[in-house]
């Protein structure tokens, strides 16, 4: 690799998301229920704080495109809300100890850790709306030669949480192609029906790849984007192409803030909404805005963010067939829905006990997924947002005529 390619990926190193902070997210492989089983990092304090200050802590990644948009654009202003500066926080783990302490009141989540907060730690947790949909990828290095997810078997492919739609969606295709997921040491050997797990950090992804330490990674954008750009990555597949309009981030909230502050909360909302309308019409100004060029919400370049934001050309993406069902599917790189469609939450507790993840997993023998929909989800407030603020109905996959119900389509 070139000194220039290494300049440009050494950032990754300084990233806000440090590796440090990161790993207490993977401490003795068990992901965010290890993480959370340390000392003080409980989730005791469930204390609704008396201000009515909106409060968001965020990971740097376009999956809290909602979150800051609606406060960059200014529309928690315009309902009446004062909001603090976004807080950046480096890893899962302490913005789910910041959340549960109540020093956010707004944050946002892998969709499946609500699910290990509230029924395996009895966290009153409330899914108020998705952040976004699709936004995901396969990253393969050019050394592998893969081109199709059969090709993975015995290689290393990196996640970056247990507890995420990238590792369910990533093991759906290794299913269908007959590949077996396991999680051991990199230096045992493996079957060639197998393929190796590891939690790894997003900014360690791309430098790892380049350095041919691990064969792929699945993640969120922008690490896509410089997977591609900076680390010789090639897009195997998007996830967004596998399970249309899948949810990946949800916005979040305490469900006693919910009920003690039921105005706040929608006036929070309206502002959600309105930035996941916007968001999805203006991508690429948006993309800039959160850039260190703009208003530095994320510490990366406009031009890797626009990309993960913005381009998905089928031409392009022939080799490896990244993109197969667009032609049904009609979505794009990353889409922005609020609707928290049940159908999806129920797949995603079905599709969690067939997902293979480091760590106790006995909570989840117990959940119904009708259950968990009606349940984890507050479905009140956001239809409020999208009756008050149209637009929404513009974004892939939502029908018009029956906005709050759909299928859910996987075509690996």
């Amino acid at each position: 690799m070139s000194k220039q390619k290494d300049a440009e990926l050494d950032y990754l190193f300084q990233h806000e998301m440090s590796r440090r902070d990161f790993l207490l997210d993977a401490l003795a492989m068990g992901g965010l229920a290890a993480g959370m089983t340390m000392p003080g990092m409980g989730l005791a304090n469930t204390a609704v704080p008396d201000d009515e200050v909106v409060r968001i802590g965020y990971l740097p990644i376009t999956d809290a495109t909602a979150l800051l948009v609606a406060h960059g654009m200014g529309f928690f202003k315009d309902e009446g809300l004062e909001s603090e500066k976004p807080t950046l926080i480096r890893g899962w783990s302490p913005l789910v100890e910041g959340f549960t302490a109540g020093k956010f009141n707004l944050v946002h989540f892998l969709k499946p850790i609500p699910v290990w907060m509230r029924y395996n730690n009895n966290f009153p947790v409330k899914i108020m709306s998705w952040a976004h949909v699709n936004g995901s990828a396969l990253i393969v290095g050019k050394h592998t030669g893969a081109q199709e997810f059969k090709d993975l078997g015995g290689m290393q492919v990196a996640v970056p949480y247990w507890y995420s739609m990238h590792n369910i969606v990533l093991q759906m295709g290794l299913r269908s192609a007959g590949l077996k997921p396991v999680i051991q040491d990199q230096s045992k050997p493996l079957a060639k029906d197998e393929v190796n797990l590891m939690i790894m950090p997003p900014p360690d992804m791309p430098p790892a790849l380049a350095a041919k330490k691990i064969d792929a990674f699945i993640v969120a954008e922008p690490f896509n984007a410089f997977g591609e750009l900076k680390a010789g990555g090639k897009m195997l597949r998007f996830t967004g192409d596998m399970w249309k309009n899948h949810p990946c981030c949800v916005v979040c909230m305490n469900e006693q803030t919910v009920a003690a502050k039921p105005e706040w909360t929608q006036k929070v909302m309206n502002a959600i909404v309105r930035a996941e309308i916007y968001a999805q019409e203006n991508k690429k100004e948006v993309a800039l805005m959160m850039s260190k060029e703009g208003k530095r919400y994320l510490p990366m370049p406009g031009k890797a963010i626009v990309r993960a934001m913005t381009y998905y050309d089928e031409a392009d993406y022939a080799s490896p067939h990244a993109i197969r069902n667009q032609a049904e599917f009609h979505n794009g790189r990353i889409d922005f829905s609020p609707f928290p469609y049940p159908s999806a939450t129920k797949l995603i507790v079905e599709s969690m006990n067939q997902t293979l993840v480091g760590g106790d997993t006995t909570f989840l023998d117990k959940l119904d997924p009708e259950f968990v929909a009606n349940d984890l989800v507050d479905y009140k407030h956001v239809k409020a947002a999208m009756e008050k603020y149209p637009g929404w109905e513009k974004a892939p996959g939502v029908d018009p005529a029956n906005p709050y119900e759909r299928e859910e389509v996987v075509k690996i």
